[in-house]
C-alpha cells in the first residue's frame, strides 16, 4: 500500500534524479524526472507517494511541497481552549477478593433486593435442634466479629504465599538491532526485518506474497533466489543482534529472571559467532547462571541431608528424583543412606498405601536398582505394583519368585516443535 513522504532532490543527471528523506539520509533512491511537476530542482523538496518492496522504497508519484497557509483575515481559525483538569483522569476500584462473607452493614443493606431468602433462612434456623449453637459460630467456637474494612492492593501483586510473582521471561530490549538496522542499504533493510520477524522462513514467505500480489497487478516480480542470497549474509549478524537484546535484557532482570530463561539465553549464544561486545556479556550471564546453580545444589544437598537424618522416606526420594539441575549427581554416601532408609522402609509390616507410594517414587530415581525391599504387604494392589516395577527395582522380582524383567526405557523428553528462527 502506497504511503506518503517527504523527499529532497539531492543531485540530477538526465532523466534520473537521485532522492532522500527529508532531512534524514535514509531512505534514499532514485526516481524518474518526469514524475516531478515542472522539472526535479536540486534541493527542493517534494511530496512523494512511494510503495515498499524487498528491494527498497519506490516512487510512484511526485506532489510539490506544502506551501504555508495564507494568514486568516476572517478570524475563521479554529482554536482548541485545554479543560482545566478538576480530578484525576483515571479512577481505580478494587474488587472485593474470593466470594468470602461480606460485612454485616453490607448484608443488611441488600435485605430489600433478597426478598424472601432471609425470611426462609431465618425459618431454618429458627428450627429445634438437639442442642442449642453460640451465637456467631458453631458449637465451641468463639463467635467472629465483623471484618475490617478490606485495604487496597498494592502495585505489585502477590501470590498466595505473599511473594511477588517473577515475569516470564526477561525485559525486551531493541537497542542492537536498531543499531544493526541502521547500517543498512535500502535494500537491505526490509530483507532484515522479515529475518527478525520469523527468520528464513519469514522471508521466503514475504518473497511469495509479493510476486503473488505483482503478478496479480500486472508488475515484474522479484527474483527469490537474490532475496534469499542478501538474507543468508545477514543471517548470522541479525541473530546476533537479537542475542544482544536478550542478553542486555536478561542482565538487566538480575535475580527477577527465571533460571529457565537464563539457561535458555546462555545455551542460545553457542550457535552464534559472537563478537567482543556479546563475549562480554556471555561472561557476565555465565557467572550469574553458575552462581544461582551453586546456590541450589547447596540448599538443595541441605534439604535431603535433613530428610534423611529426619527419616523421611517420601522428602528423600522426592529430592533425589528432582535435583536443581540435569548435572547434579547424588554423591556415593548419600546415596547409600537413601537406600538403606529406602530398603528398611519397604516391609511387610507397612502400611499398604505408604508401602505403594514409596516403591512409586523409588522407581524414578536413579538409585532405584541398589533398593532391596525387605517385604510386600499382602493385598492385590500391592502385589500388582510390585510386579509392574519388578524392571526397575530388581529386588522385588526376587520376592515375587518371577524372572527379572529388562528394565524400562528412559523416558524421552517430547520433541519441540521448530521455532519460527530456525531456517
Amino acid at each position: 500500500m502506497p504511503r506518503r513522504i517527504e523527499i529532497e532532490i539531492t543531485s540530477l543527471q538526465g532523466d534520473v534524479a537521485t532522492w532522500r528523506a527529508a532531512g534524514a539520509k535514509l531512505p534514499k533512491g532514485t526516481l524518474s524526472a518526469g514524475l516531478v511537476p515542472g522539472g526535479p530542482v536540486v534541493g527542493t523538496t517534494y511530496r512523494a507517494d512511494v510503495e515498499q518492496f524487498m528491494e527498497g522504497l519506490e516512487v510512484i508519484s511526485v506532489l510539490p511541497a506544502k506551501t504555508a497557509s495564507p494568514e486568516d483575515p476572517r478570524n475563521e481559525r479554529l482554536t482548541i481552549i485545554p479543560r482545566a483538569s478538576d480530578g484525576p483522569d483515571v479512577v481505580v476500584t478494587y474488587a472485593p477478593k474470593g466470594r468470602g462473607r461480606r460485612d454485616r452493614d453490607d448484608r443488611d443493606g441488600r435485605e430489600g433486593r433478597r426478598g424472601g431468602r432471609d425470611d426462609r433462612r431465618e425459618g431454618r434456623r429458627s428450627r429445634p435442634t438437639s442442642g442449642e449453637r453460640p451465637a456467631g459460630g458453631t458449637e465451641g467456637e468463639a463467635p467472629k466479629g465483623p471484618r475490617g474494612p478490606r485495604t487496597a492492593r498494592t502495585d505489585a501483586r502477590t501470590d498466595a504465599r505473599g511473594r511477588t510473582p517473577r515475569p516470564a521471561g526477561p525485559p525486551t530490549s531493541t537497542v542492537h538491532r536498531n543499531a544493526f538496522l541502521a547500517t543498512l542499504s535500502p535494500e537491505q533493510l526490509p530483507v532484515a526485518e522479515q529475518l527478525l520477524r520469523g527468520g528464513m522462513p519469514a522471508v521466503r514467505a514475504a518473497v511469495e506474497e509479493q510476486n503473488r500480489n505483482a503478478t496479480v497487478q500486472g508488475r515484474p516480480t522479484i527474483d527469490p533466489v537474490t532475496i534469499e542470497r542478501i538474507a543468508e549474509d545477514l543471517l548470522g549478524k541479525t541473530n546476533l543482534a537479537a542475542w544482544k537484546d536478550r542478553a542486555a535484557g536478561a542482565v538487566a532482570a538480575g535475580r527477577e529472571l527465571r533460571l529457565r530463561e537464563l539457561r535458555a539465553v546462555v545455551t542460545a549464544a553457542k550457535t552464534l559467532s559472537l563478537d567482543d561486545d556479546a563475549r562480554a556479556q556471555l561472561k557476565e550471564l555465565q557467572a550469574a547462571l553458575t552462581t544461582r546453580i551453586e546456590a541450589l545444589r547447596t540448599q538443595w544437598t541441605e534439604r535431603l541431608e535433613k530428610a534423611v537424618s529426619d527419616a523421611r522416606v517420601v522428602d528423600a526420594l522426592q529430592l533425589v528424583a528432582s535435583p536443581p539441575d540435569f548435572s547434579t549427581r547424588v554423591s556415593a554416601e548419600m546415596a547409600t543412606r537413601v537406600v538403606a532408609l529406602v530398603s528398611e522402609s519397604l516391609t511387610v509390616d507397612q502400611d499398604p498405601a505408604t508401602w505403594r507410594e514409596i516403591v512409586t517414587l523409588a522407581a524414578d530415581t536413579s538409585v532405584r536398582r541398589n533398593i532391596k525391599p525387605a517385604g510386600i504387604p499382602d493385598d492385590e494392589e500391592s502385589r500388582e505394583l510390585a510386579v509392574k516395577n519388578a524392571g526397575a527395582i530388581p529386588e522385588l522380582a526376587k520376592l515375587l519368585g518371577i524372572k527379572v524383567p529388562p528394565p524400562p526405557p528412559p523416558m524421552r523428553s517430547p520433541r519441540r516443535a521448530p521455532t519460527r528462527r530456525s531456517s
